[in-house]
């Protein structure tokens, strides 16, 4: 059975203070492209909704304007239209 040294502890101590010390290094160099890749990303999404929304407001303006004109046209039809000319 191996037993714990302390020449084990203090380089597995360096080792994590080592990771630890390169990881905050890289993320101050990375940081700034991660999040314009997010905002730019969360930005494209937005605007793919604001598309669907004003498509489907149109296509519900569309549907309004075609139950209206249906609506407006007479049912009943009373005669036909003679136009009159005036003789001189």
């Amino acid at each position: 059975m191996d037993t714990a040294s302390l020449q084990g502890l203090v380089k597995t101590l360096f080792y994590i203070f080592l990771f630890y010390y390169l990881f905050k290094f890289l993320m101050r160099l990375l940081a700034p492209y991660l999040v314009q890749q997010m905002a730019k990303k969360a930005e494209e999404h937005i605007k793919k909704q604001f598309d669907q929304q004003q498509y489907q407001s149109y296509q519900q303006n569309q549907n309004q304007q075609e139950t209206k004109k249906e609506a407006s046209k007479p049912t009943k039809q009373v005669g036909e239209y003679i136009d009159f000319e005036e003789v001189e």
